[in-house]
């Protein structure tokens, strides 16, 4: 198994093939179900075979020629050596982002980070130990802060290294928002500095903290949000959402709340989810991403927040989920990452059949993915495997298979 095909791809029929999959299911007339096979830089930096300069974690986090190199290298490879239905081969143009993983929110907030040997870098809970260290945080925190800041010089870098190298002849195109525009989500960014066992006490044995802590976390990260929009647009007056403040493709996420029943998601999160939603979304829907068991919030979601697109992790029963959440939502699920990583291939192509025959894809407004992120070293063959059973057995109309 390898992190390479062995086998030449014909870049011009397959793209052709992406284009038709991805015009019809976007005009809501399928000719199969489509396969998008998403992975963070975790994977470049876990295989040596596509590290090969040995870059750290904390080089990819302080040095922007770093983060540059690393991010084009690994979408060469992906391009290259990823089947499914995104377009491959050598692009128009290259496109760079801002990427400090899950730790912008809660370095933002003052949380240090911490780098570990060849572990992605994560937070340290500043709240954990003295949970009233909340009163001596400022009522607005500054918009450059943390990660966010460093986020800010890493843009304005990659703008001006833009304007002046190409890549494998190609151009290269700088990030197109701030990191910080978005969020990972308000309970998440609450137990990353309280700690998730104390966070889950607070509920019920300091509400009232709970809430101080909830309401000075949602009304910052509004803040945020908006002061970042506003900075870019009036930095690059020509980006296409310029002046657009809530939009219907605002998408959030918020992965702690796999930790809570659905009673406790409405009584302790909904309400500042709500008020995410209401800065932020025009009101005809939003999309959600959500890693581990969440079937007790699908449901809910989609009632309460008009969630209409959703992207799922793991344990998840796809069928029923789609039940829950009508034929029009737009789910992502699929095969864990584990049984992707591991195979063997033909367990693949099985877990494959069942999703497909669960339900979830009948309504044309399913995509398949890895629930939910790539893992490192997943073989390239197992990927193919998988693509090969969805564009045999996802064609529409789907024929129920035993």
């Amino acid at each position: 198994m390898s992190a390479f095909l062995s086998h030449p791809v014909d870049f011009e029929r397959h793209n052709q093939e992406v284009r038709q999959v991805w015009s019809s299911f976007e005009a809501g007339k399928p000719v199969r179900v489509p396969l998008s096979i998403v992975g963070s830089i975790t994977n470049y930096f876990a295989n040596p075979e596509l590290n090969t300069h040995h870059f750290s974690y904390e080089q990819f986090f302080t040095d922007p020629e770093v983060q540059i190199q690393a991010q084009l290298e690994y979408q060469y490879w992906q391009r290259h050596h990823i089947l499914c239905d995104h377009e491959m081969g050598l692009p128009d143009h290259w496109q760079l982002n801002v990427d400090f993983q899950n730790s912008y929110d809660a370095s933002w907030c003052g949380c240090p980070l911490q780098y570990m040997d060849r572990q992605l870098p994560d937070t340290l809970p500043i709240l954990a130990q003295d949970k009233n260290r909340l009163d001596d945080f400022p009522d607005l925190l500054p918009v450059d802060g943390g990660l966010i800041g460093r986020g800010i010089e890493f843009y304005e870098y990659m703008v001006d290294y833009c304007k002046t190298h190409e890549f494998h002849g190609r151009p290269i195109l700088p990030p197109q928002r701030y990191l910080g525009e978005g969020t990972d989500g308000v309970l998440d960014l609450a137990y990353k500095l309280r700690g998730a066992e104390n966070i889950l006490l607070d509920m019920y044995e300091d509400e009232d903290y709970y809430r101080r802590l909830m309401e000075y976390l949602t009304r910052n990260l509004i803040h945020r949000m908006r002061a970042l929009r506003e900075k870019r647009w009036a930095e690059r007056p020509d980006s296409e959402d310029c002046g657009i403040m809530r939009s219907p493709s605002f998408g959030f996420a918020d992965d702690a709340i796999t930790m809570i029943s659905a009673q406790a998601y409405r009584e302790f999160v909904y309400p500042y989810h709500r008020q995410l939603v209401d800065a932020f979304s025009d009101g005809e829907g939003c999309s959600i991403h959500l890693c581990g068991a969440n079937m007790q919030h699908f449901e809910q979601l989609h009632r309460l927040l008009n969630v209409n697109s959703f992207d799922t992790g793991f344990p998840i029963d796809l069928g029923k989920m789609r039940r829950q959440v009508g034929p029009q939502s737009i789910i992502r699920g699929g095969p864990t990452v584990m049984l992707l990583r591991n195979g063997p291939v033909q367990a693949i192509a099985e877990e494959a059949r069942r999703i497909l025959n669960s339900g979830v894809a009948d309504s044309g407004r399913f995509i398949m993915i890895a629930a939910n992120n790539l893992a490192p070293l997943t073989p390239v063959e197992h990927i193919e495997a998988l693509y090969k059973a969805v564009r045999s057995m996802g064609i529409y109309p789907l024929e129920k298979r035993q």
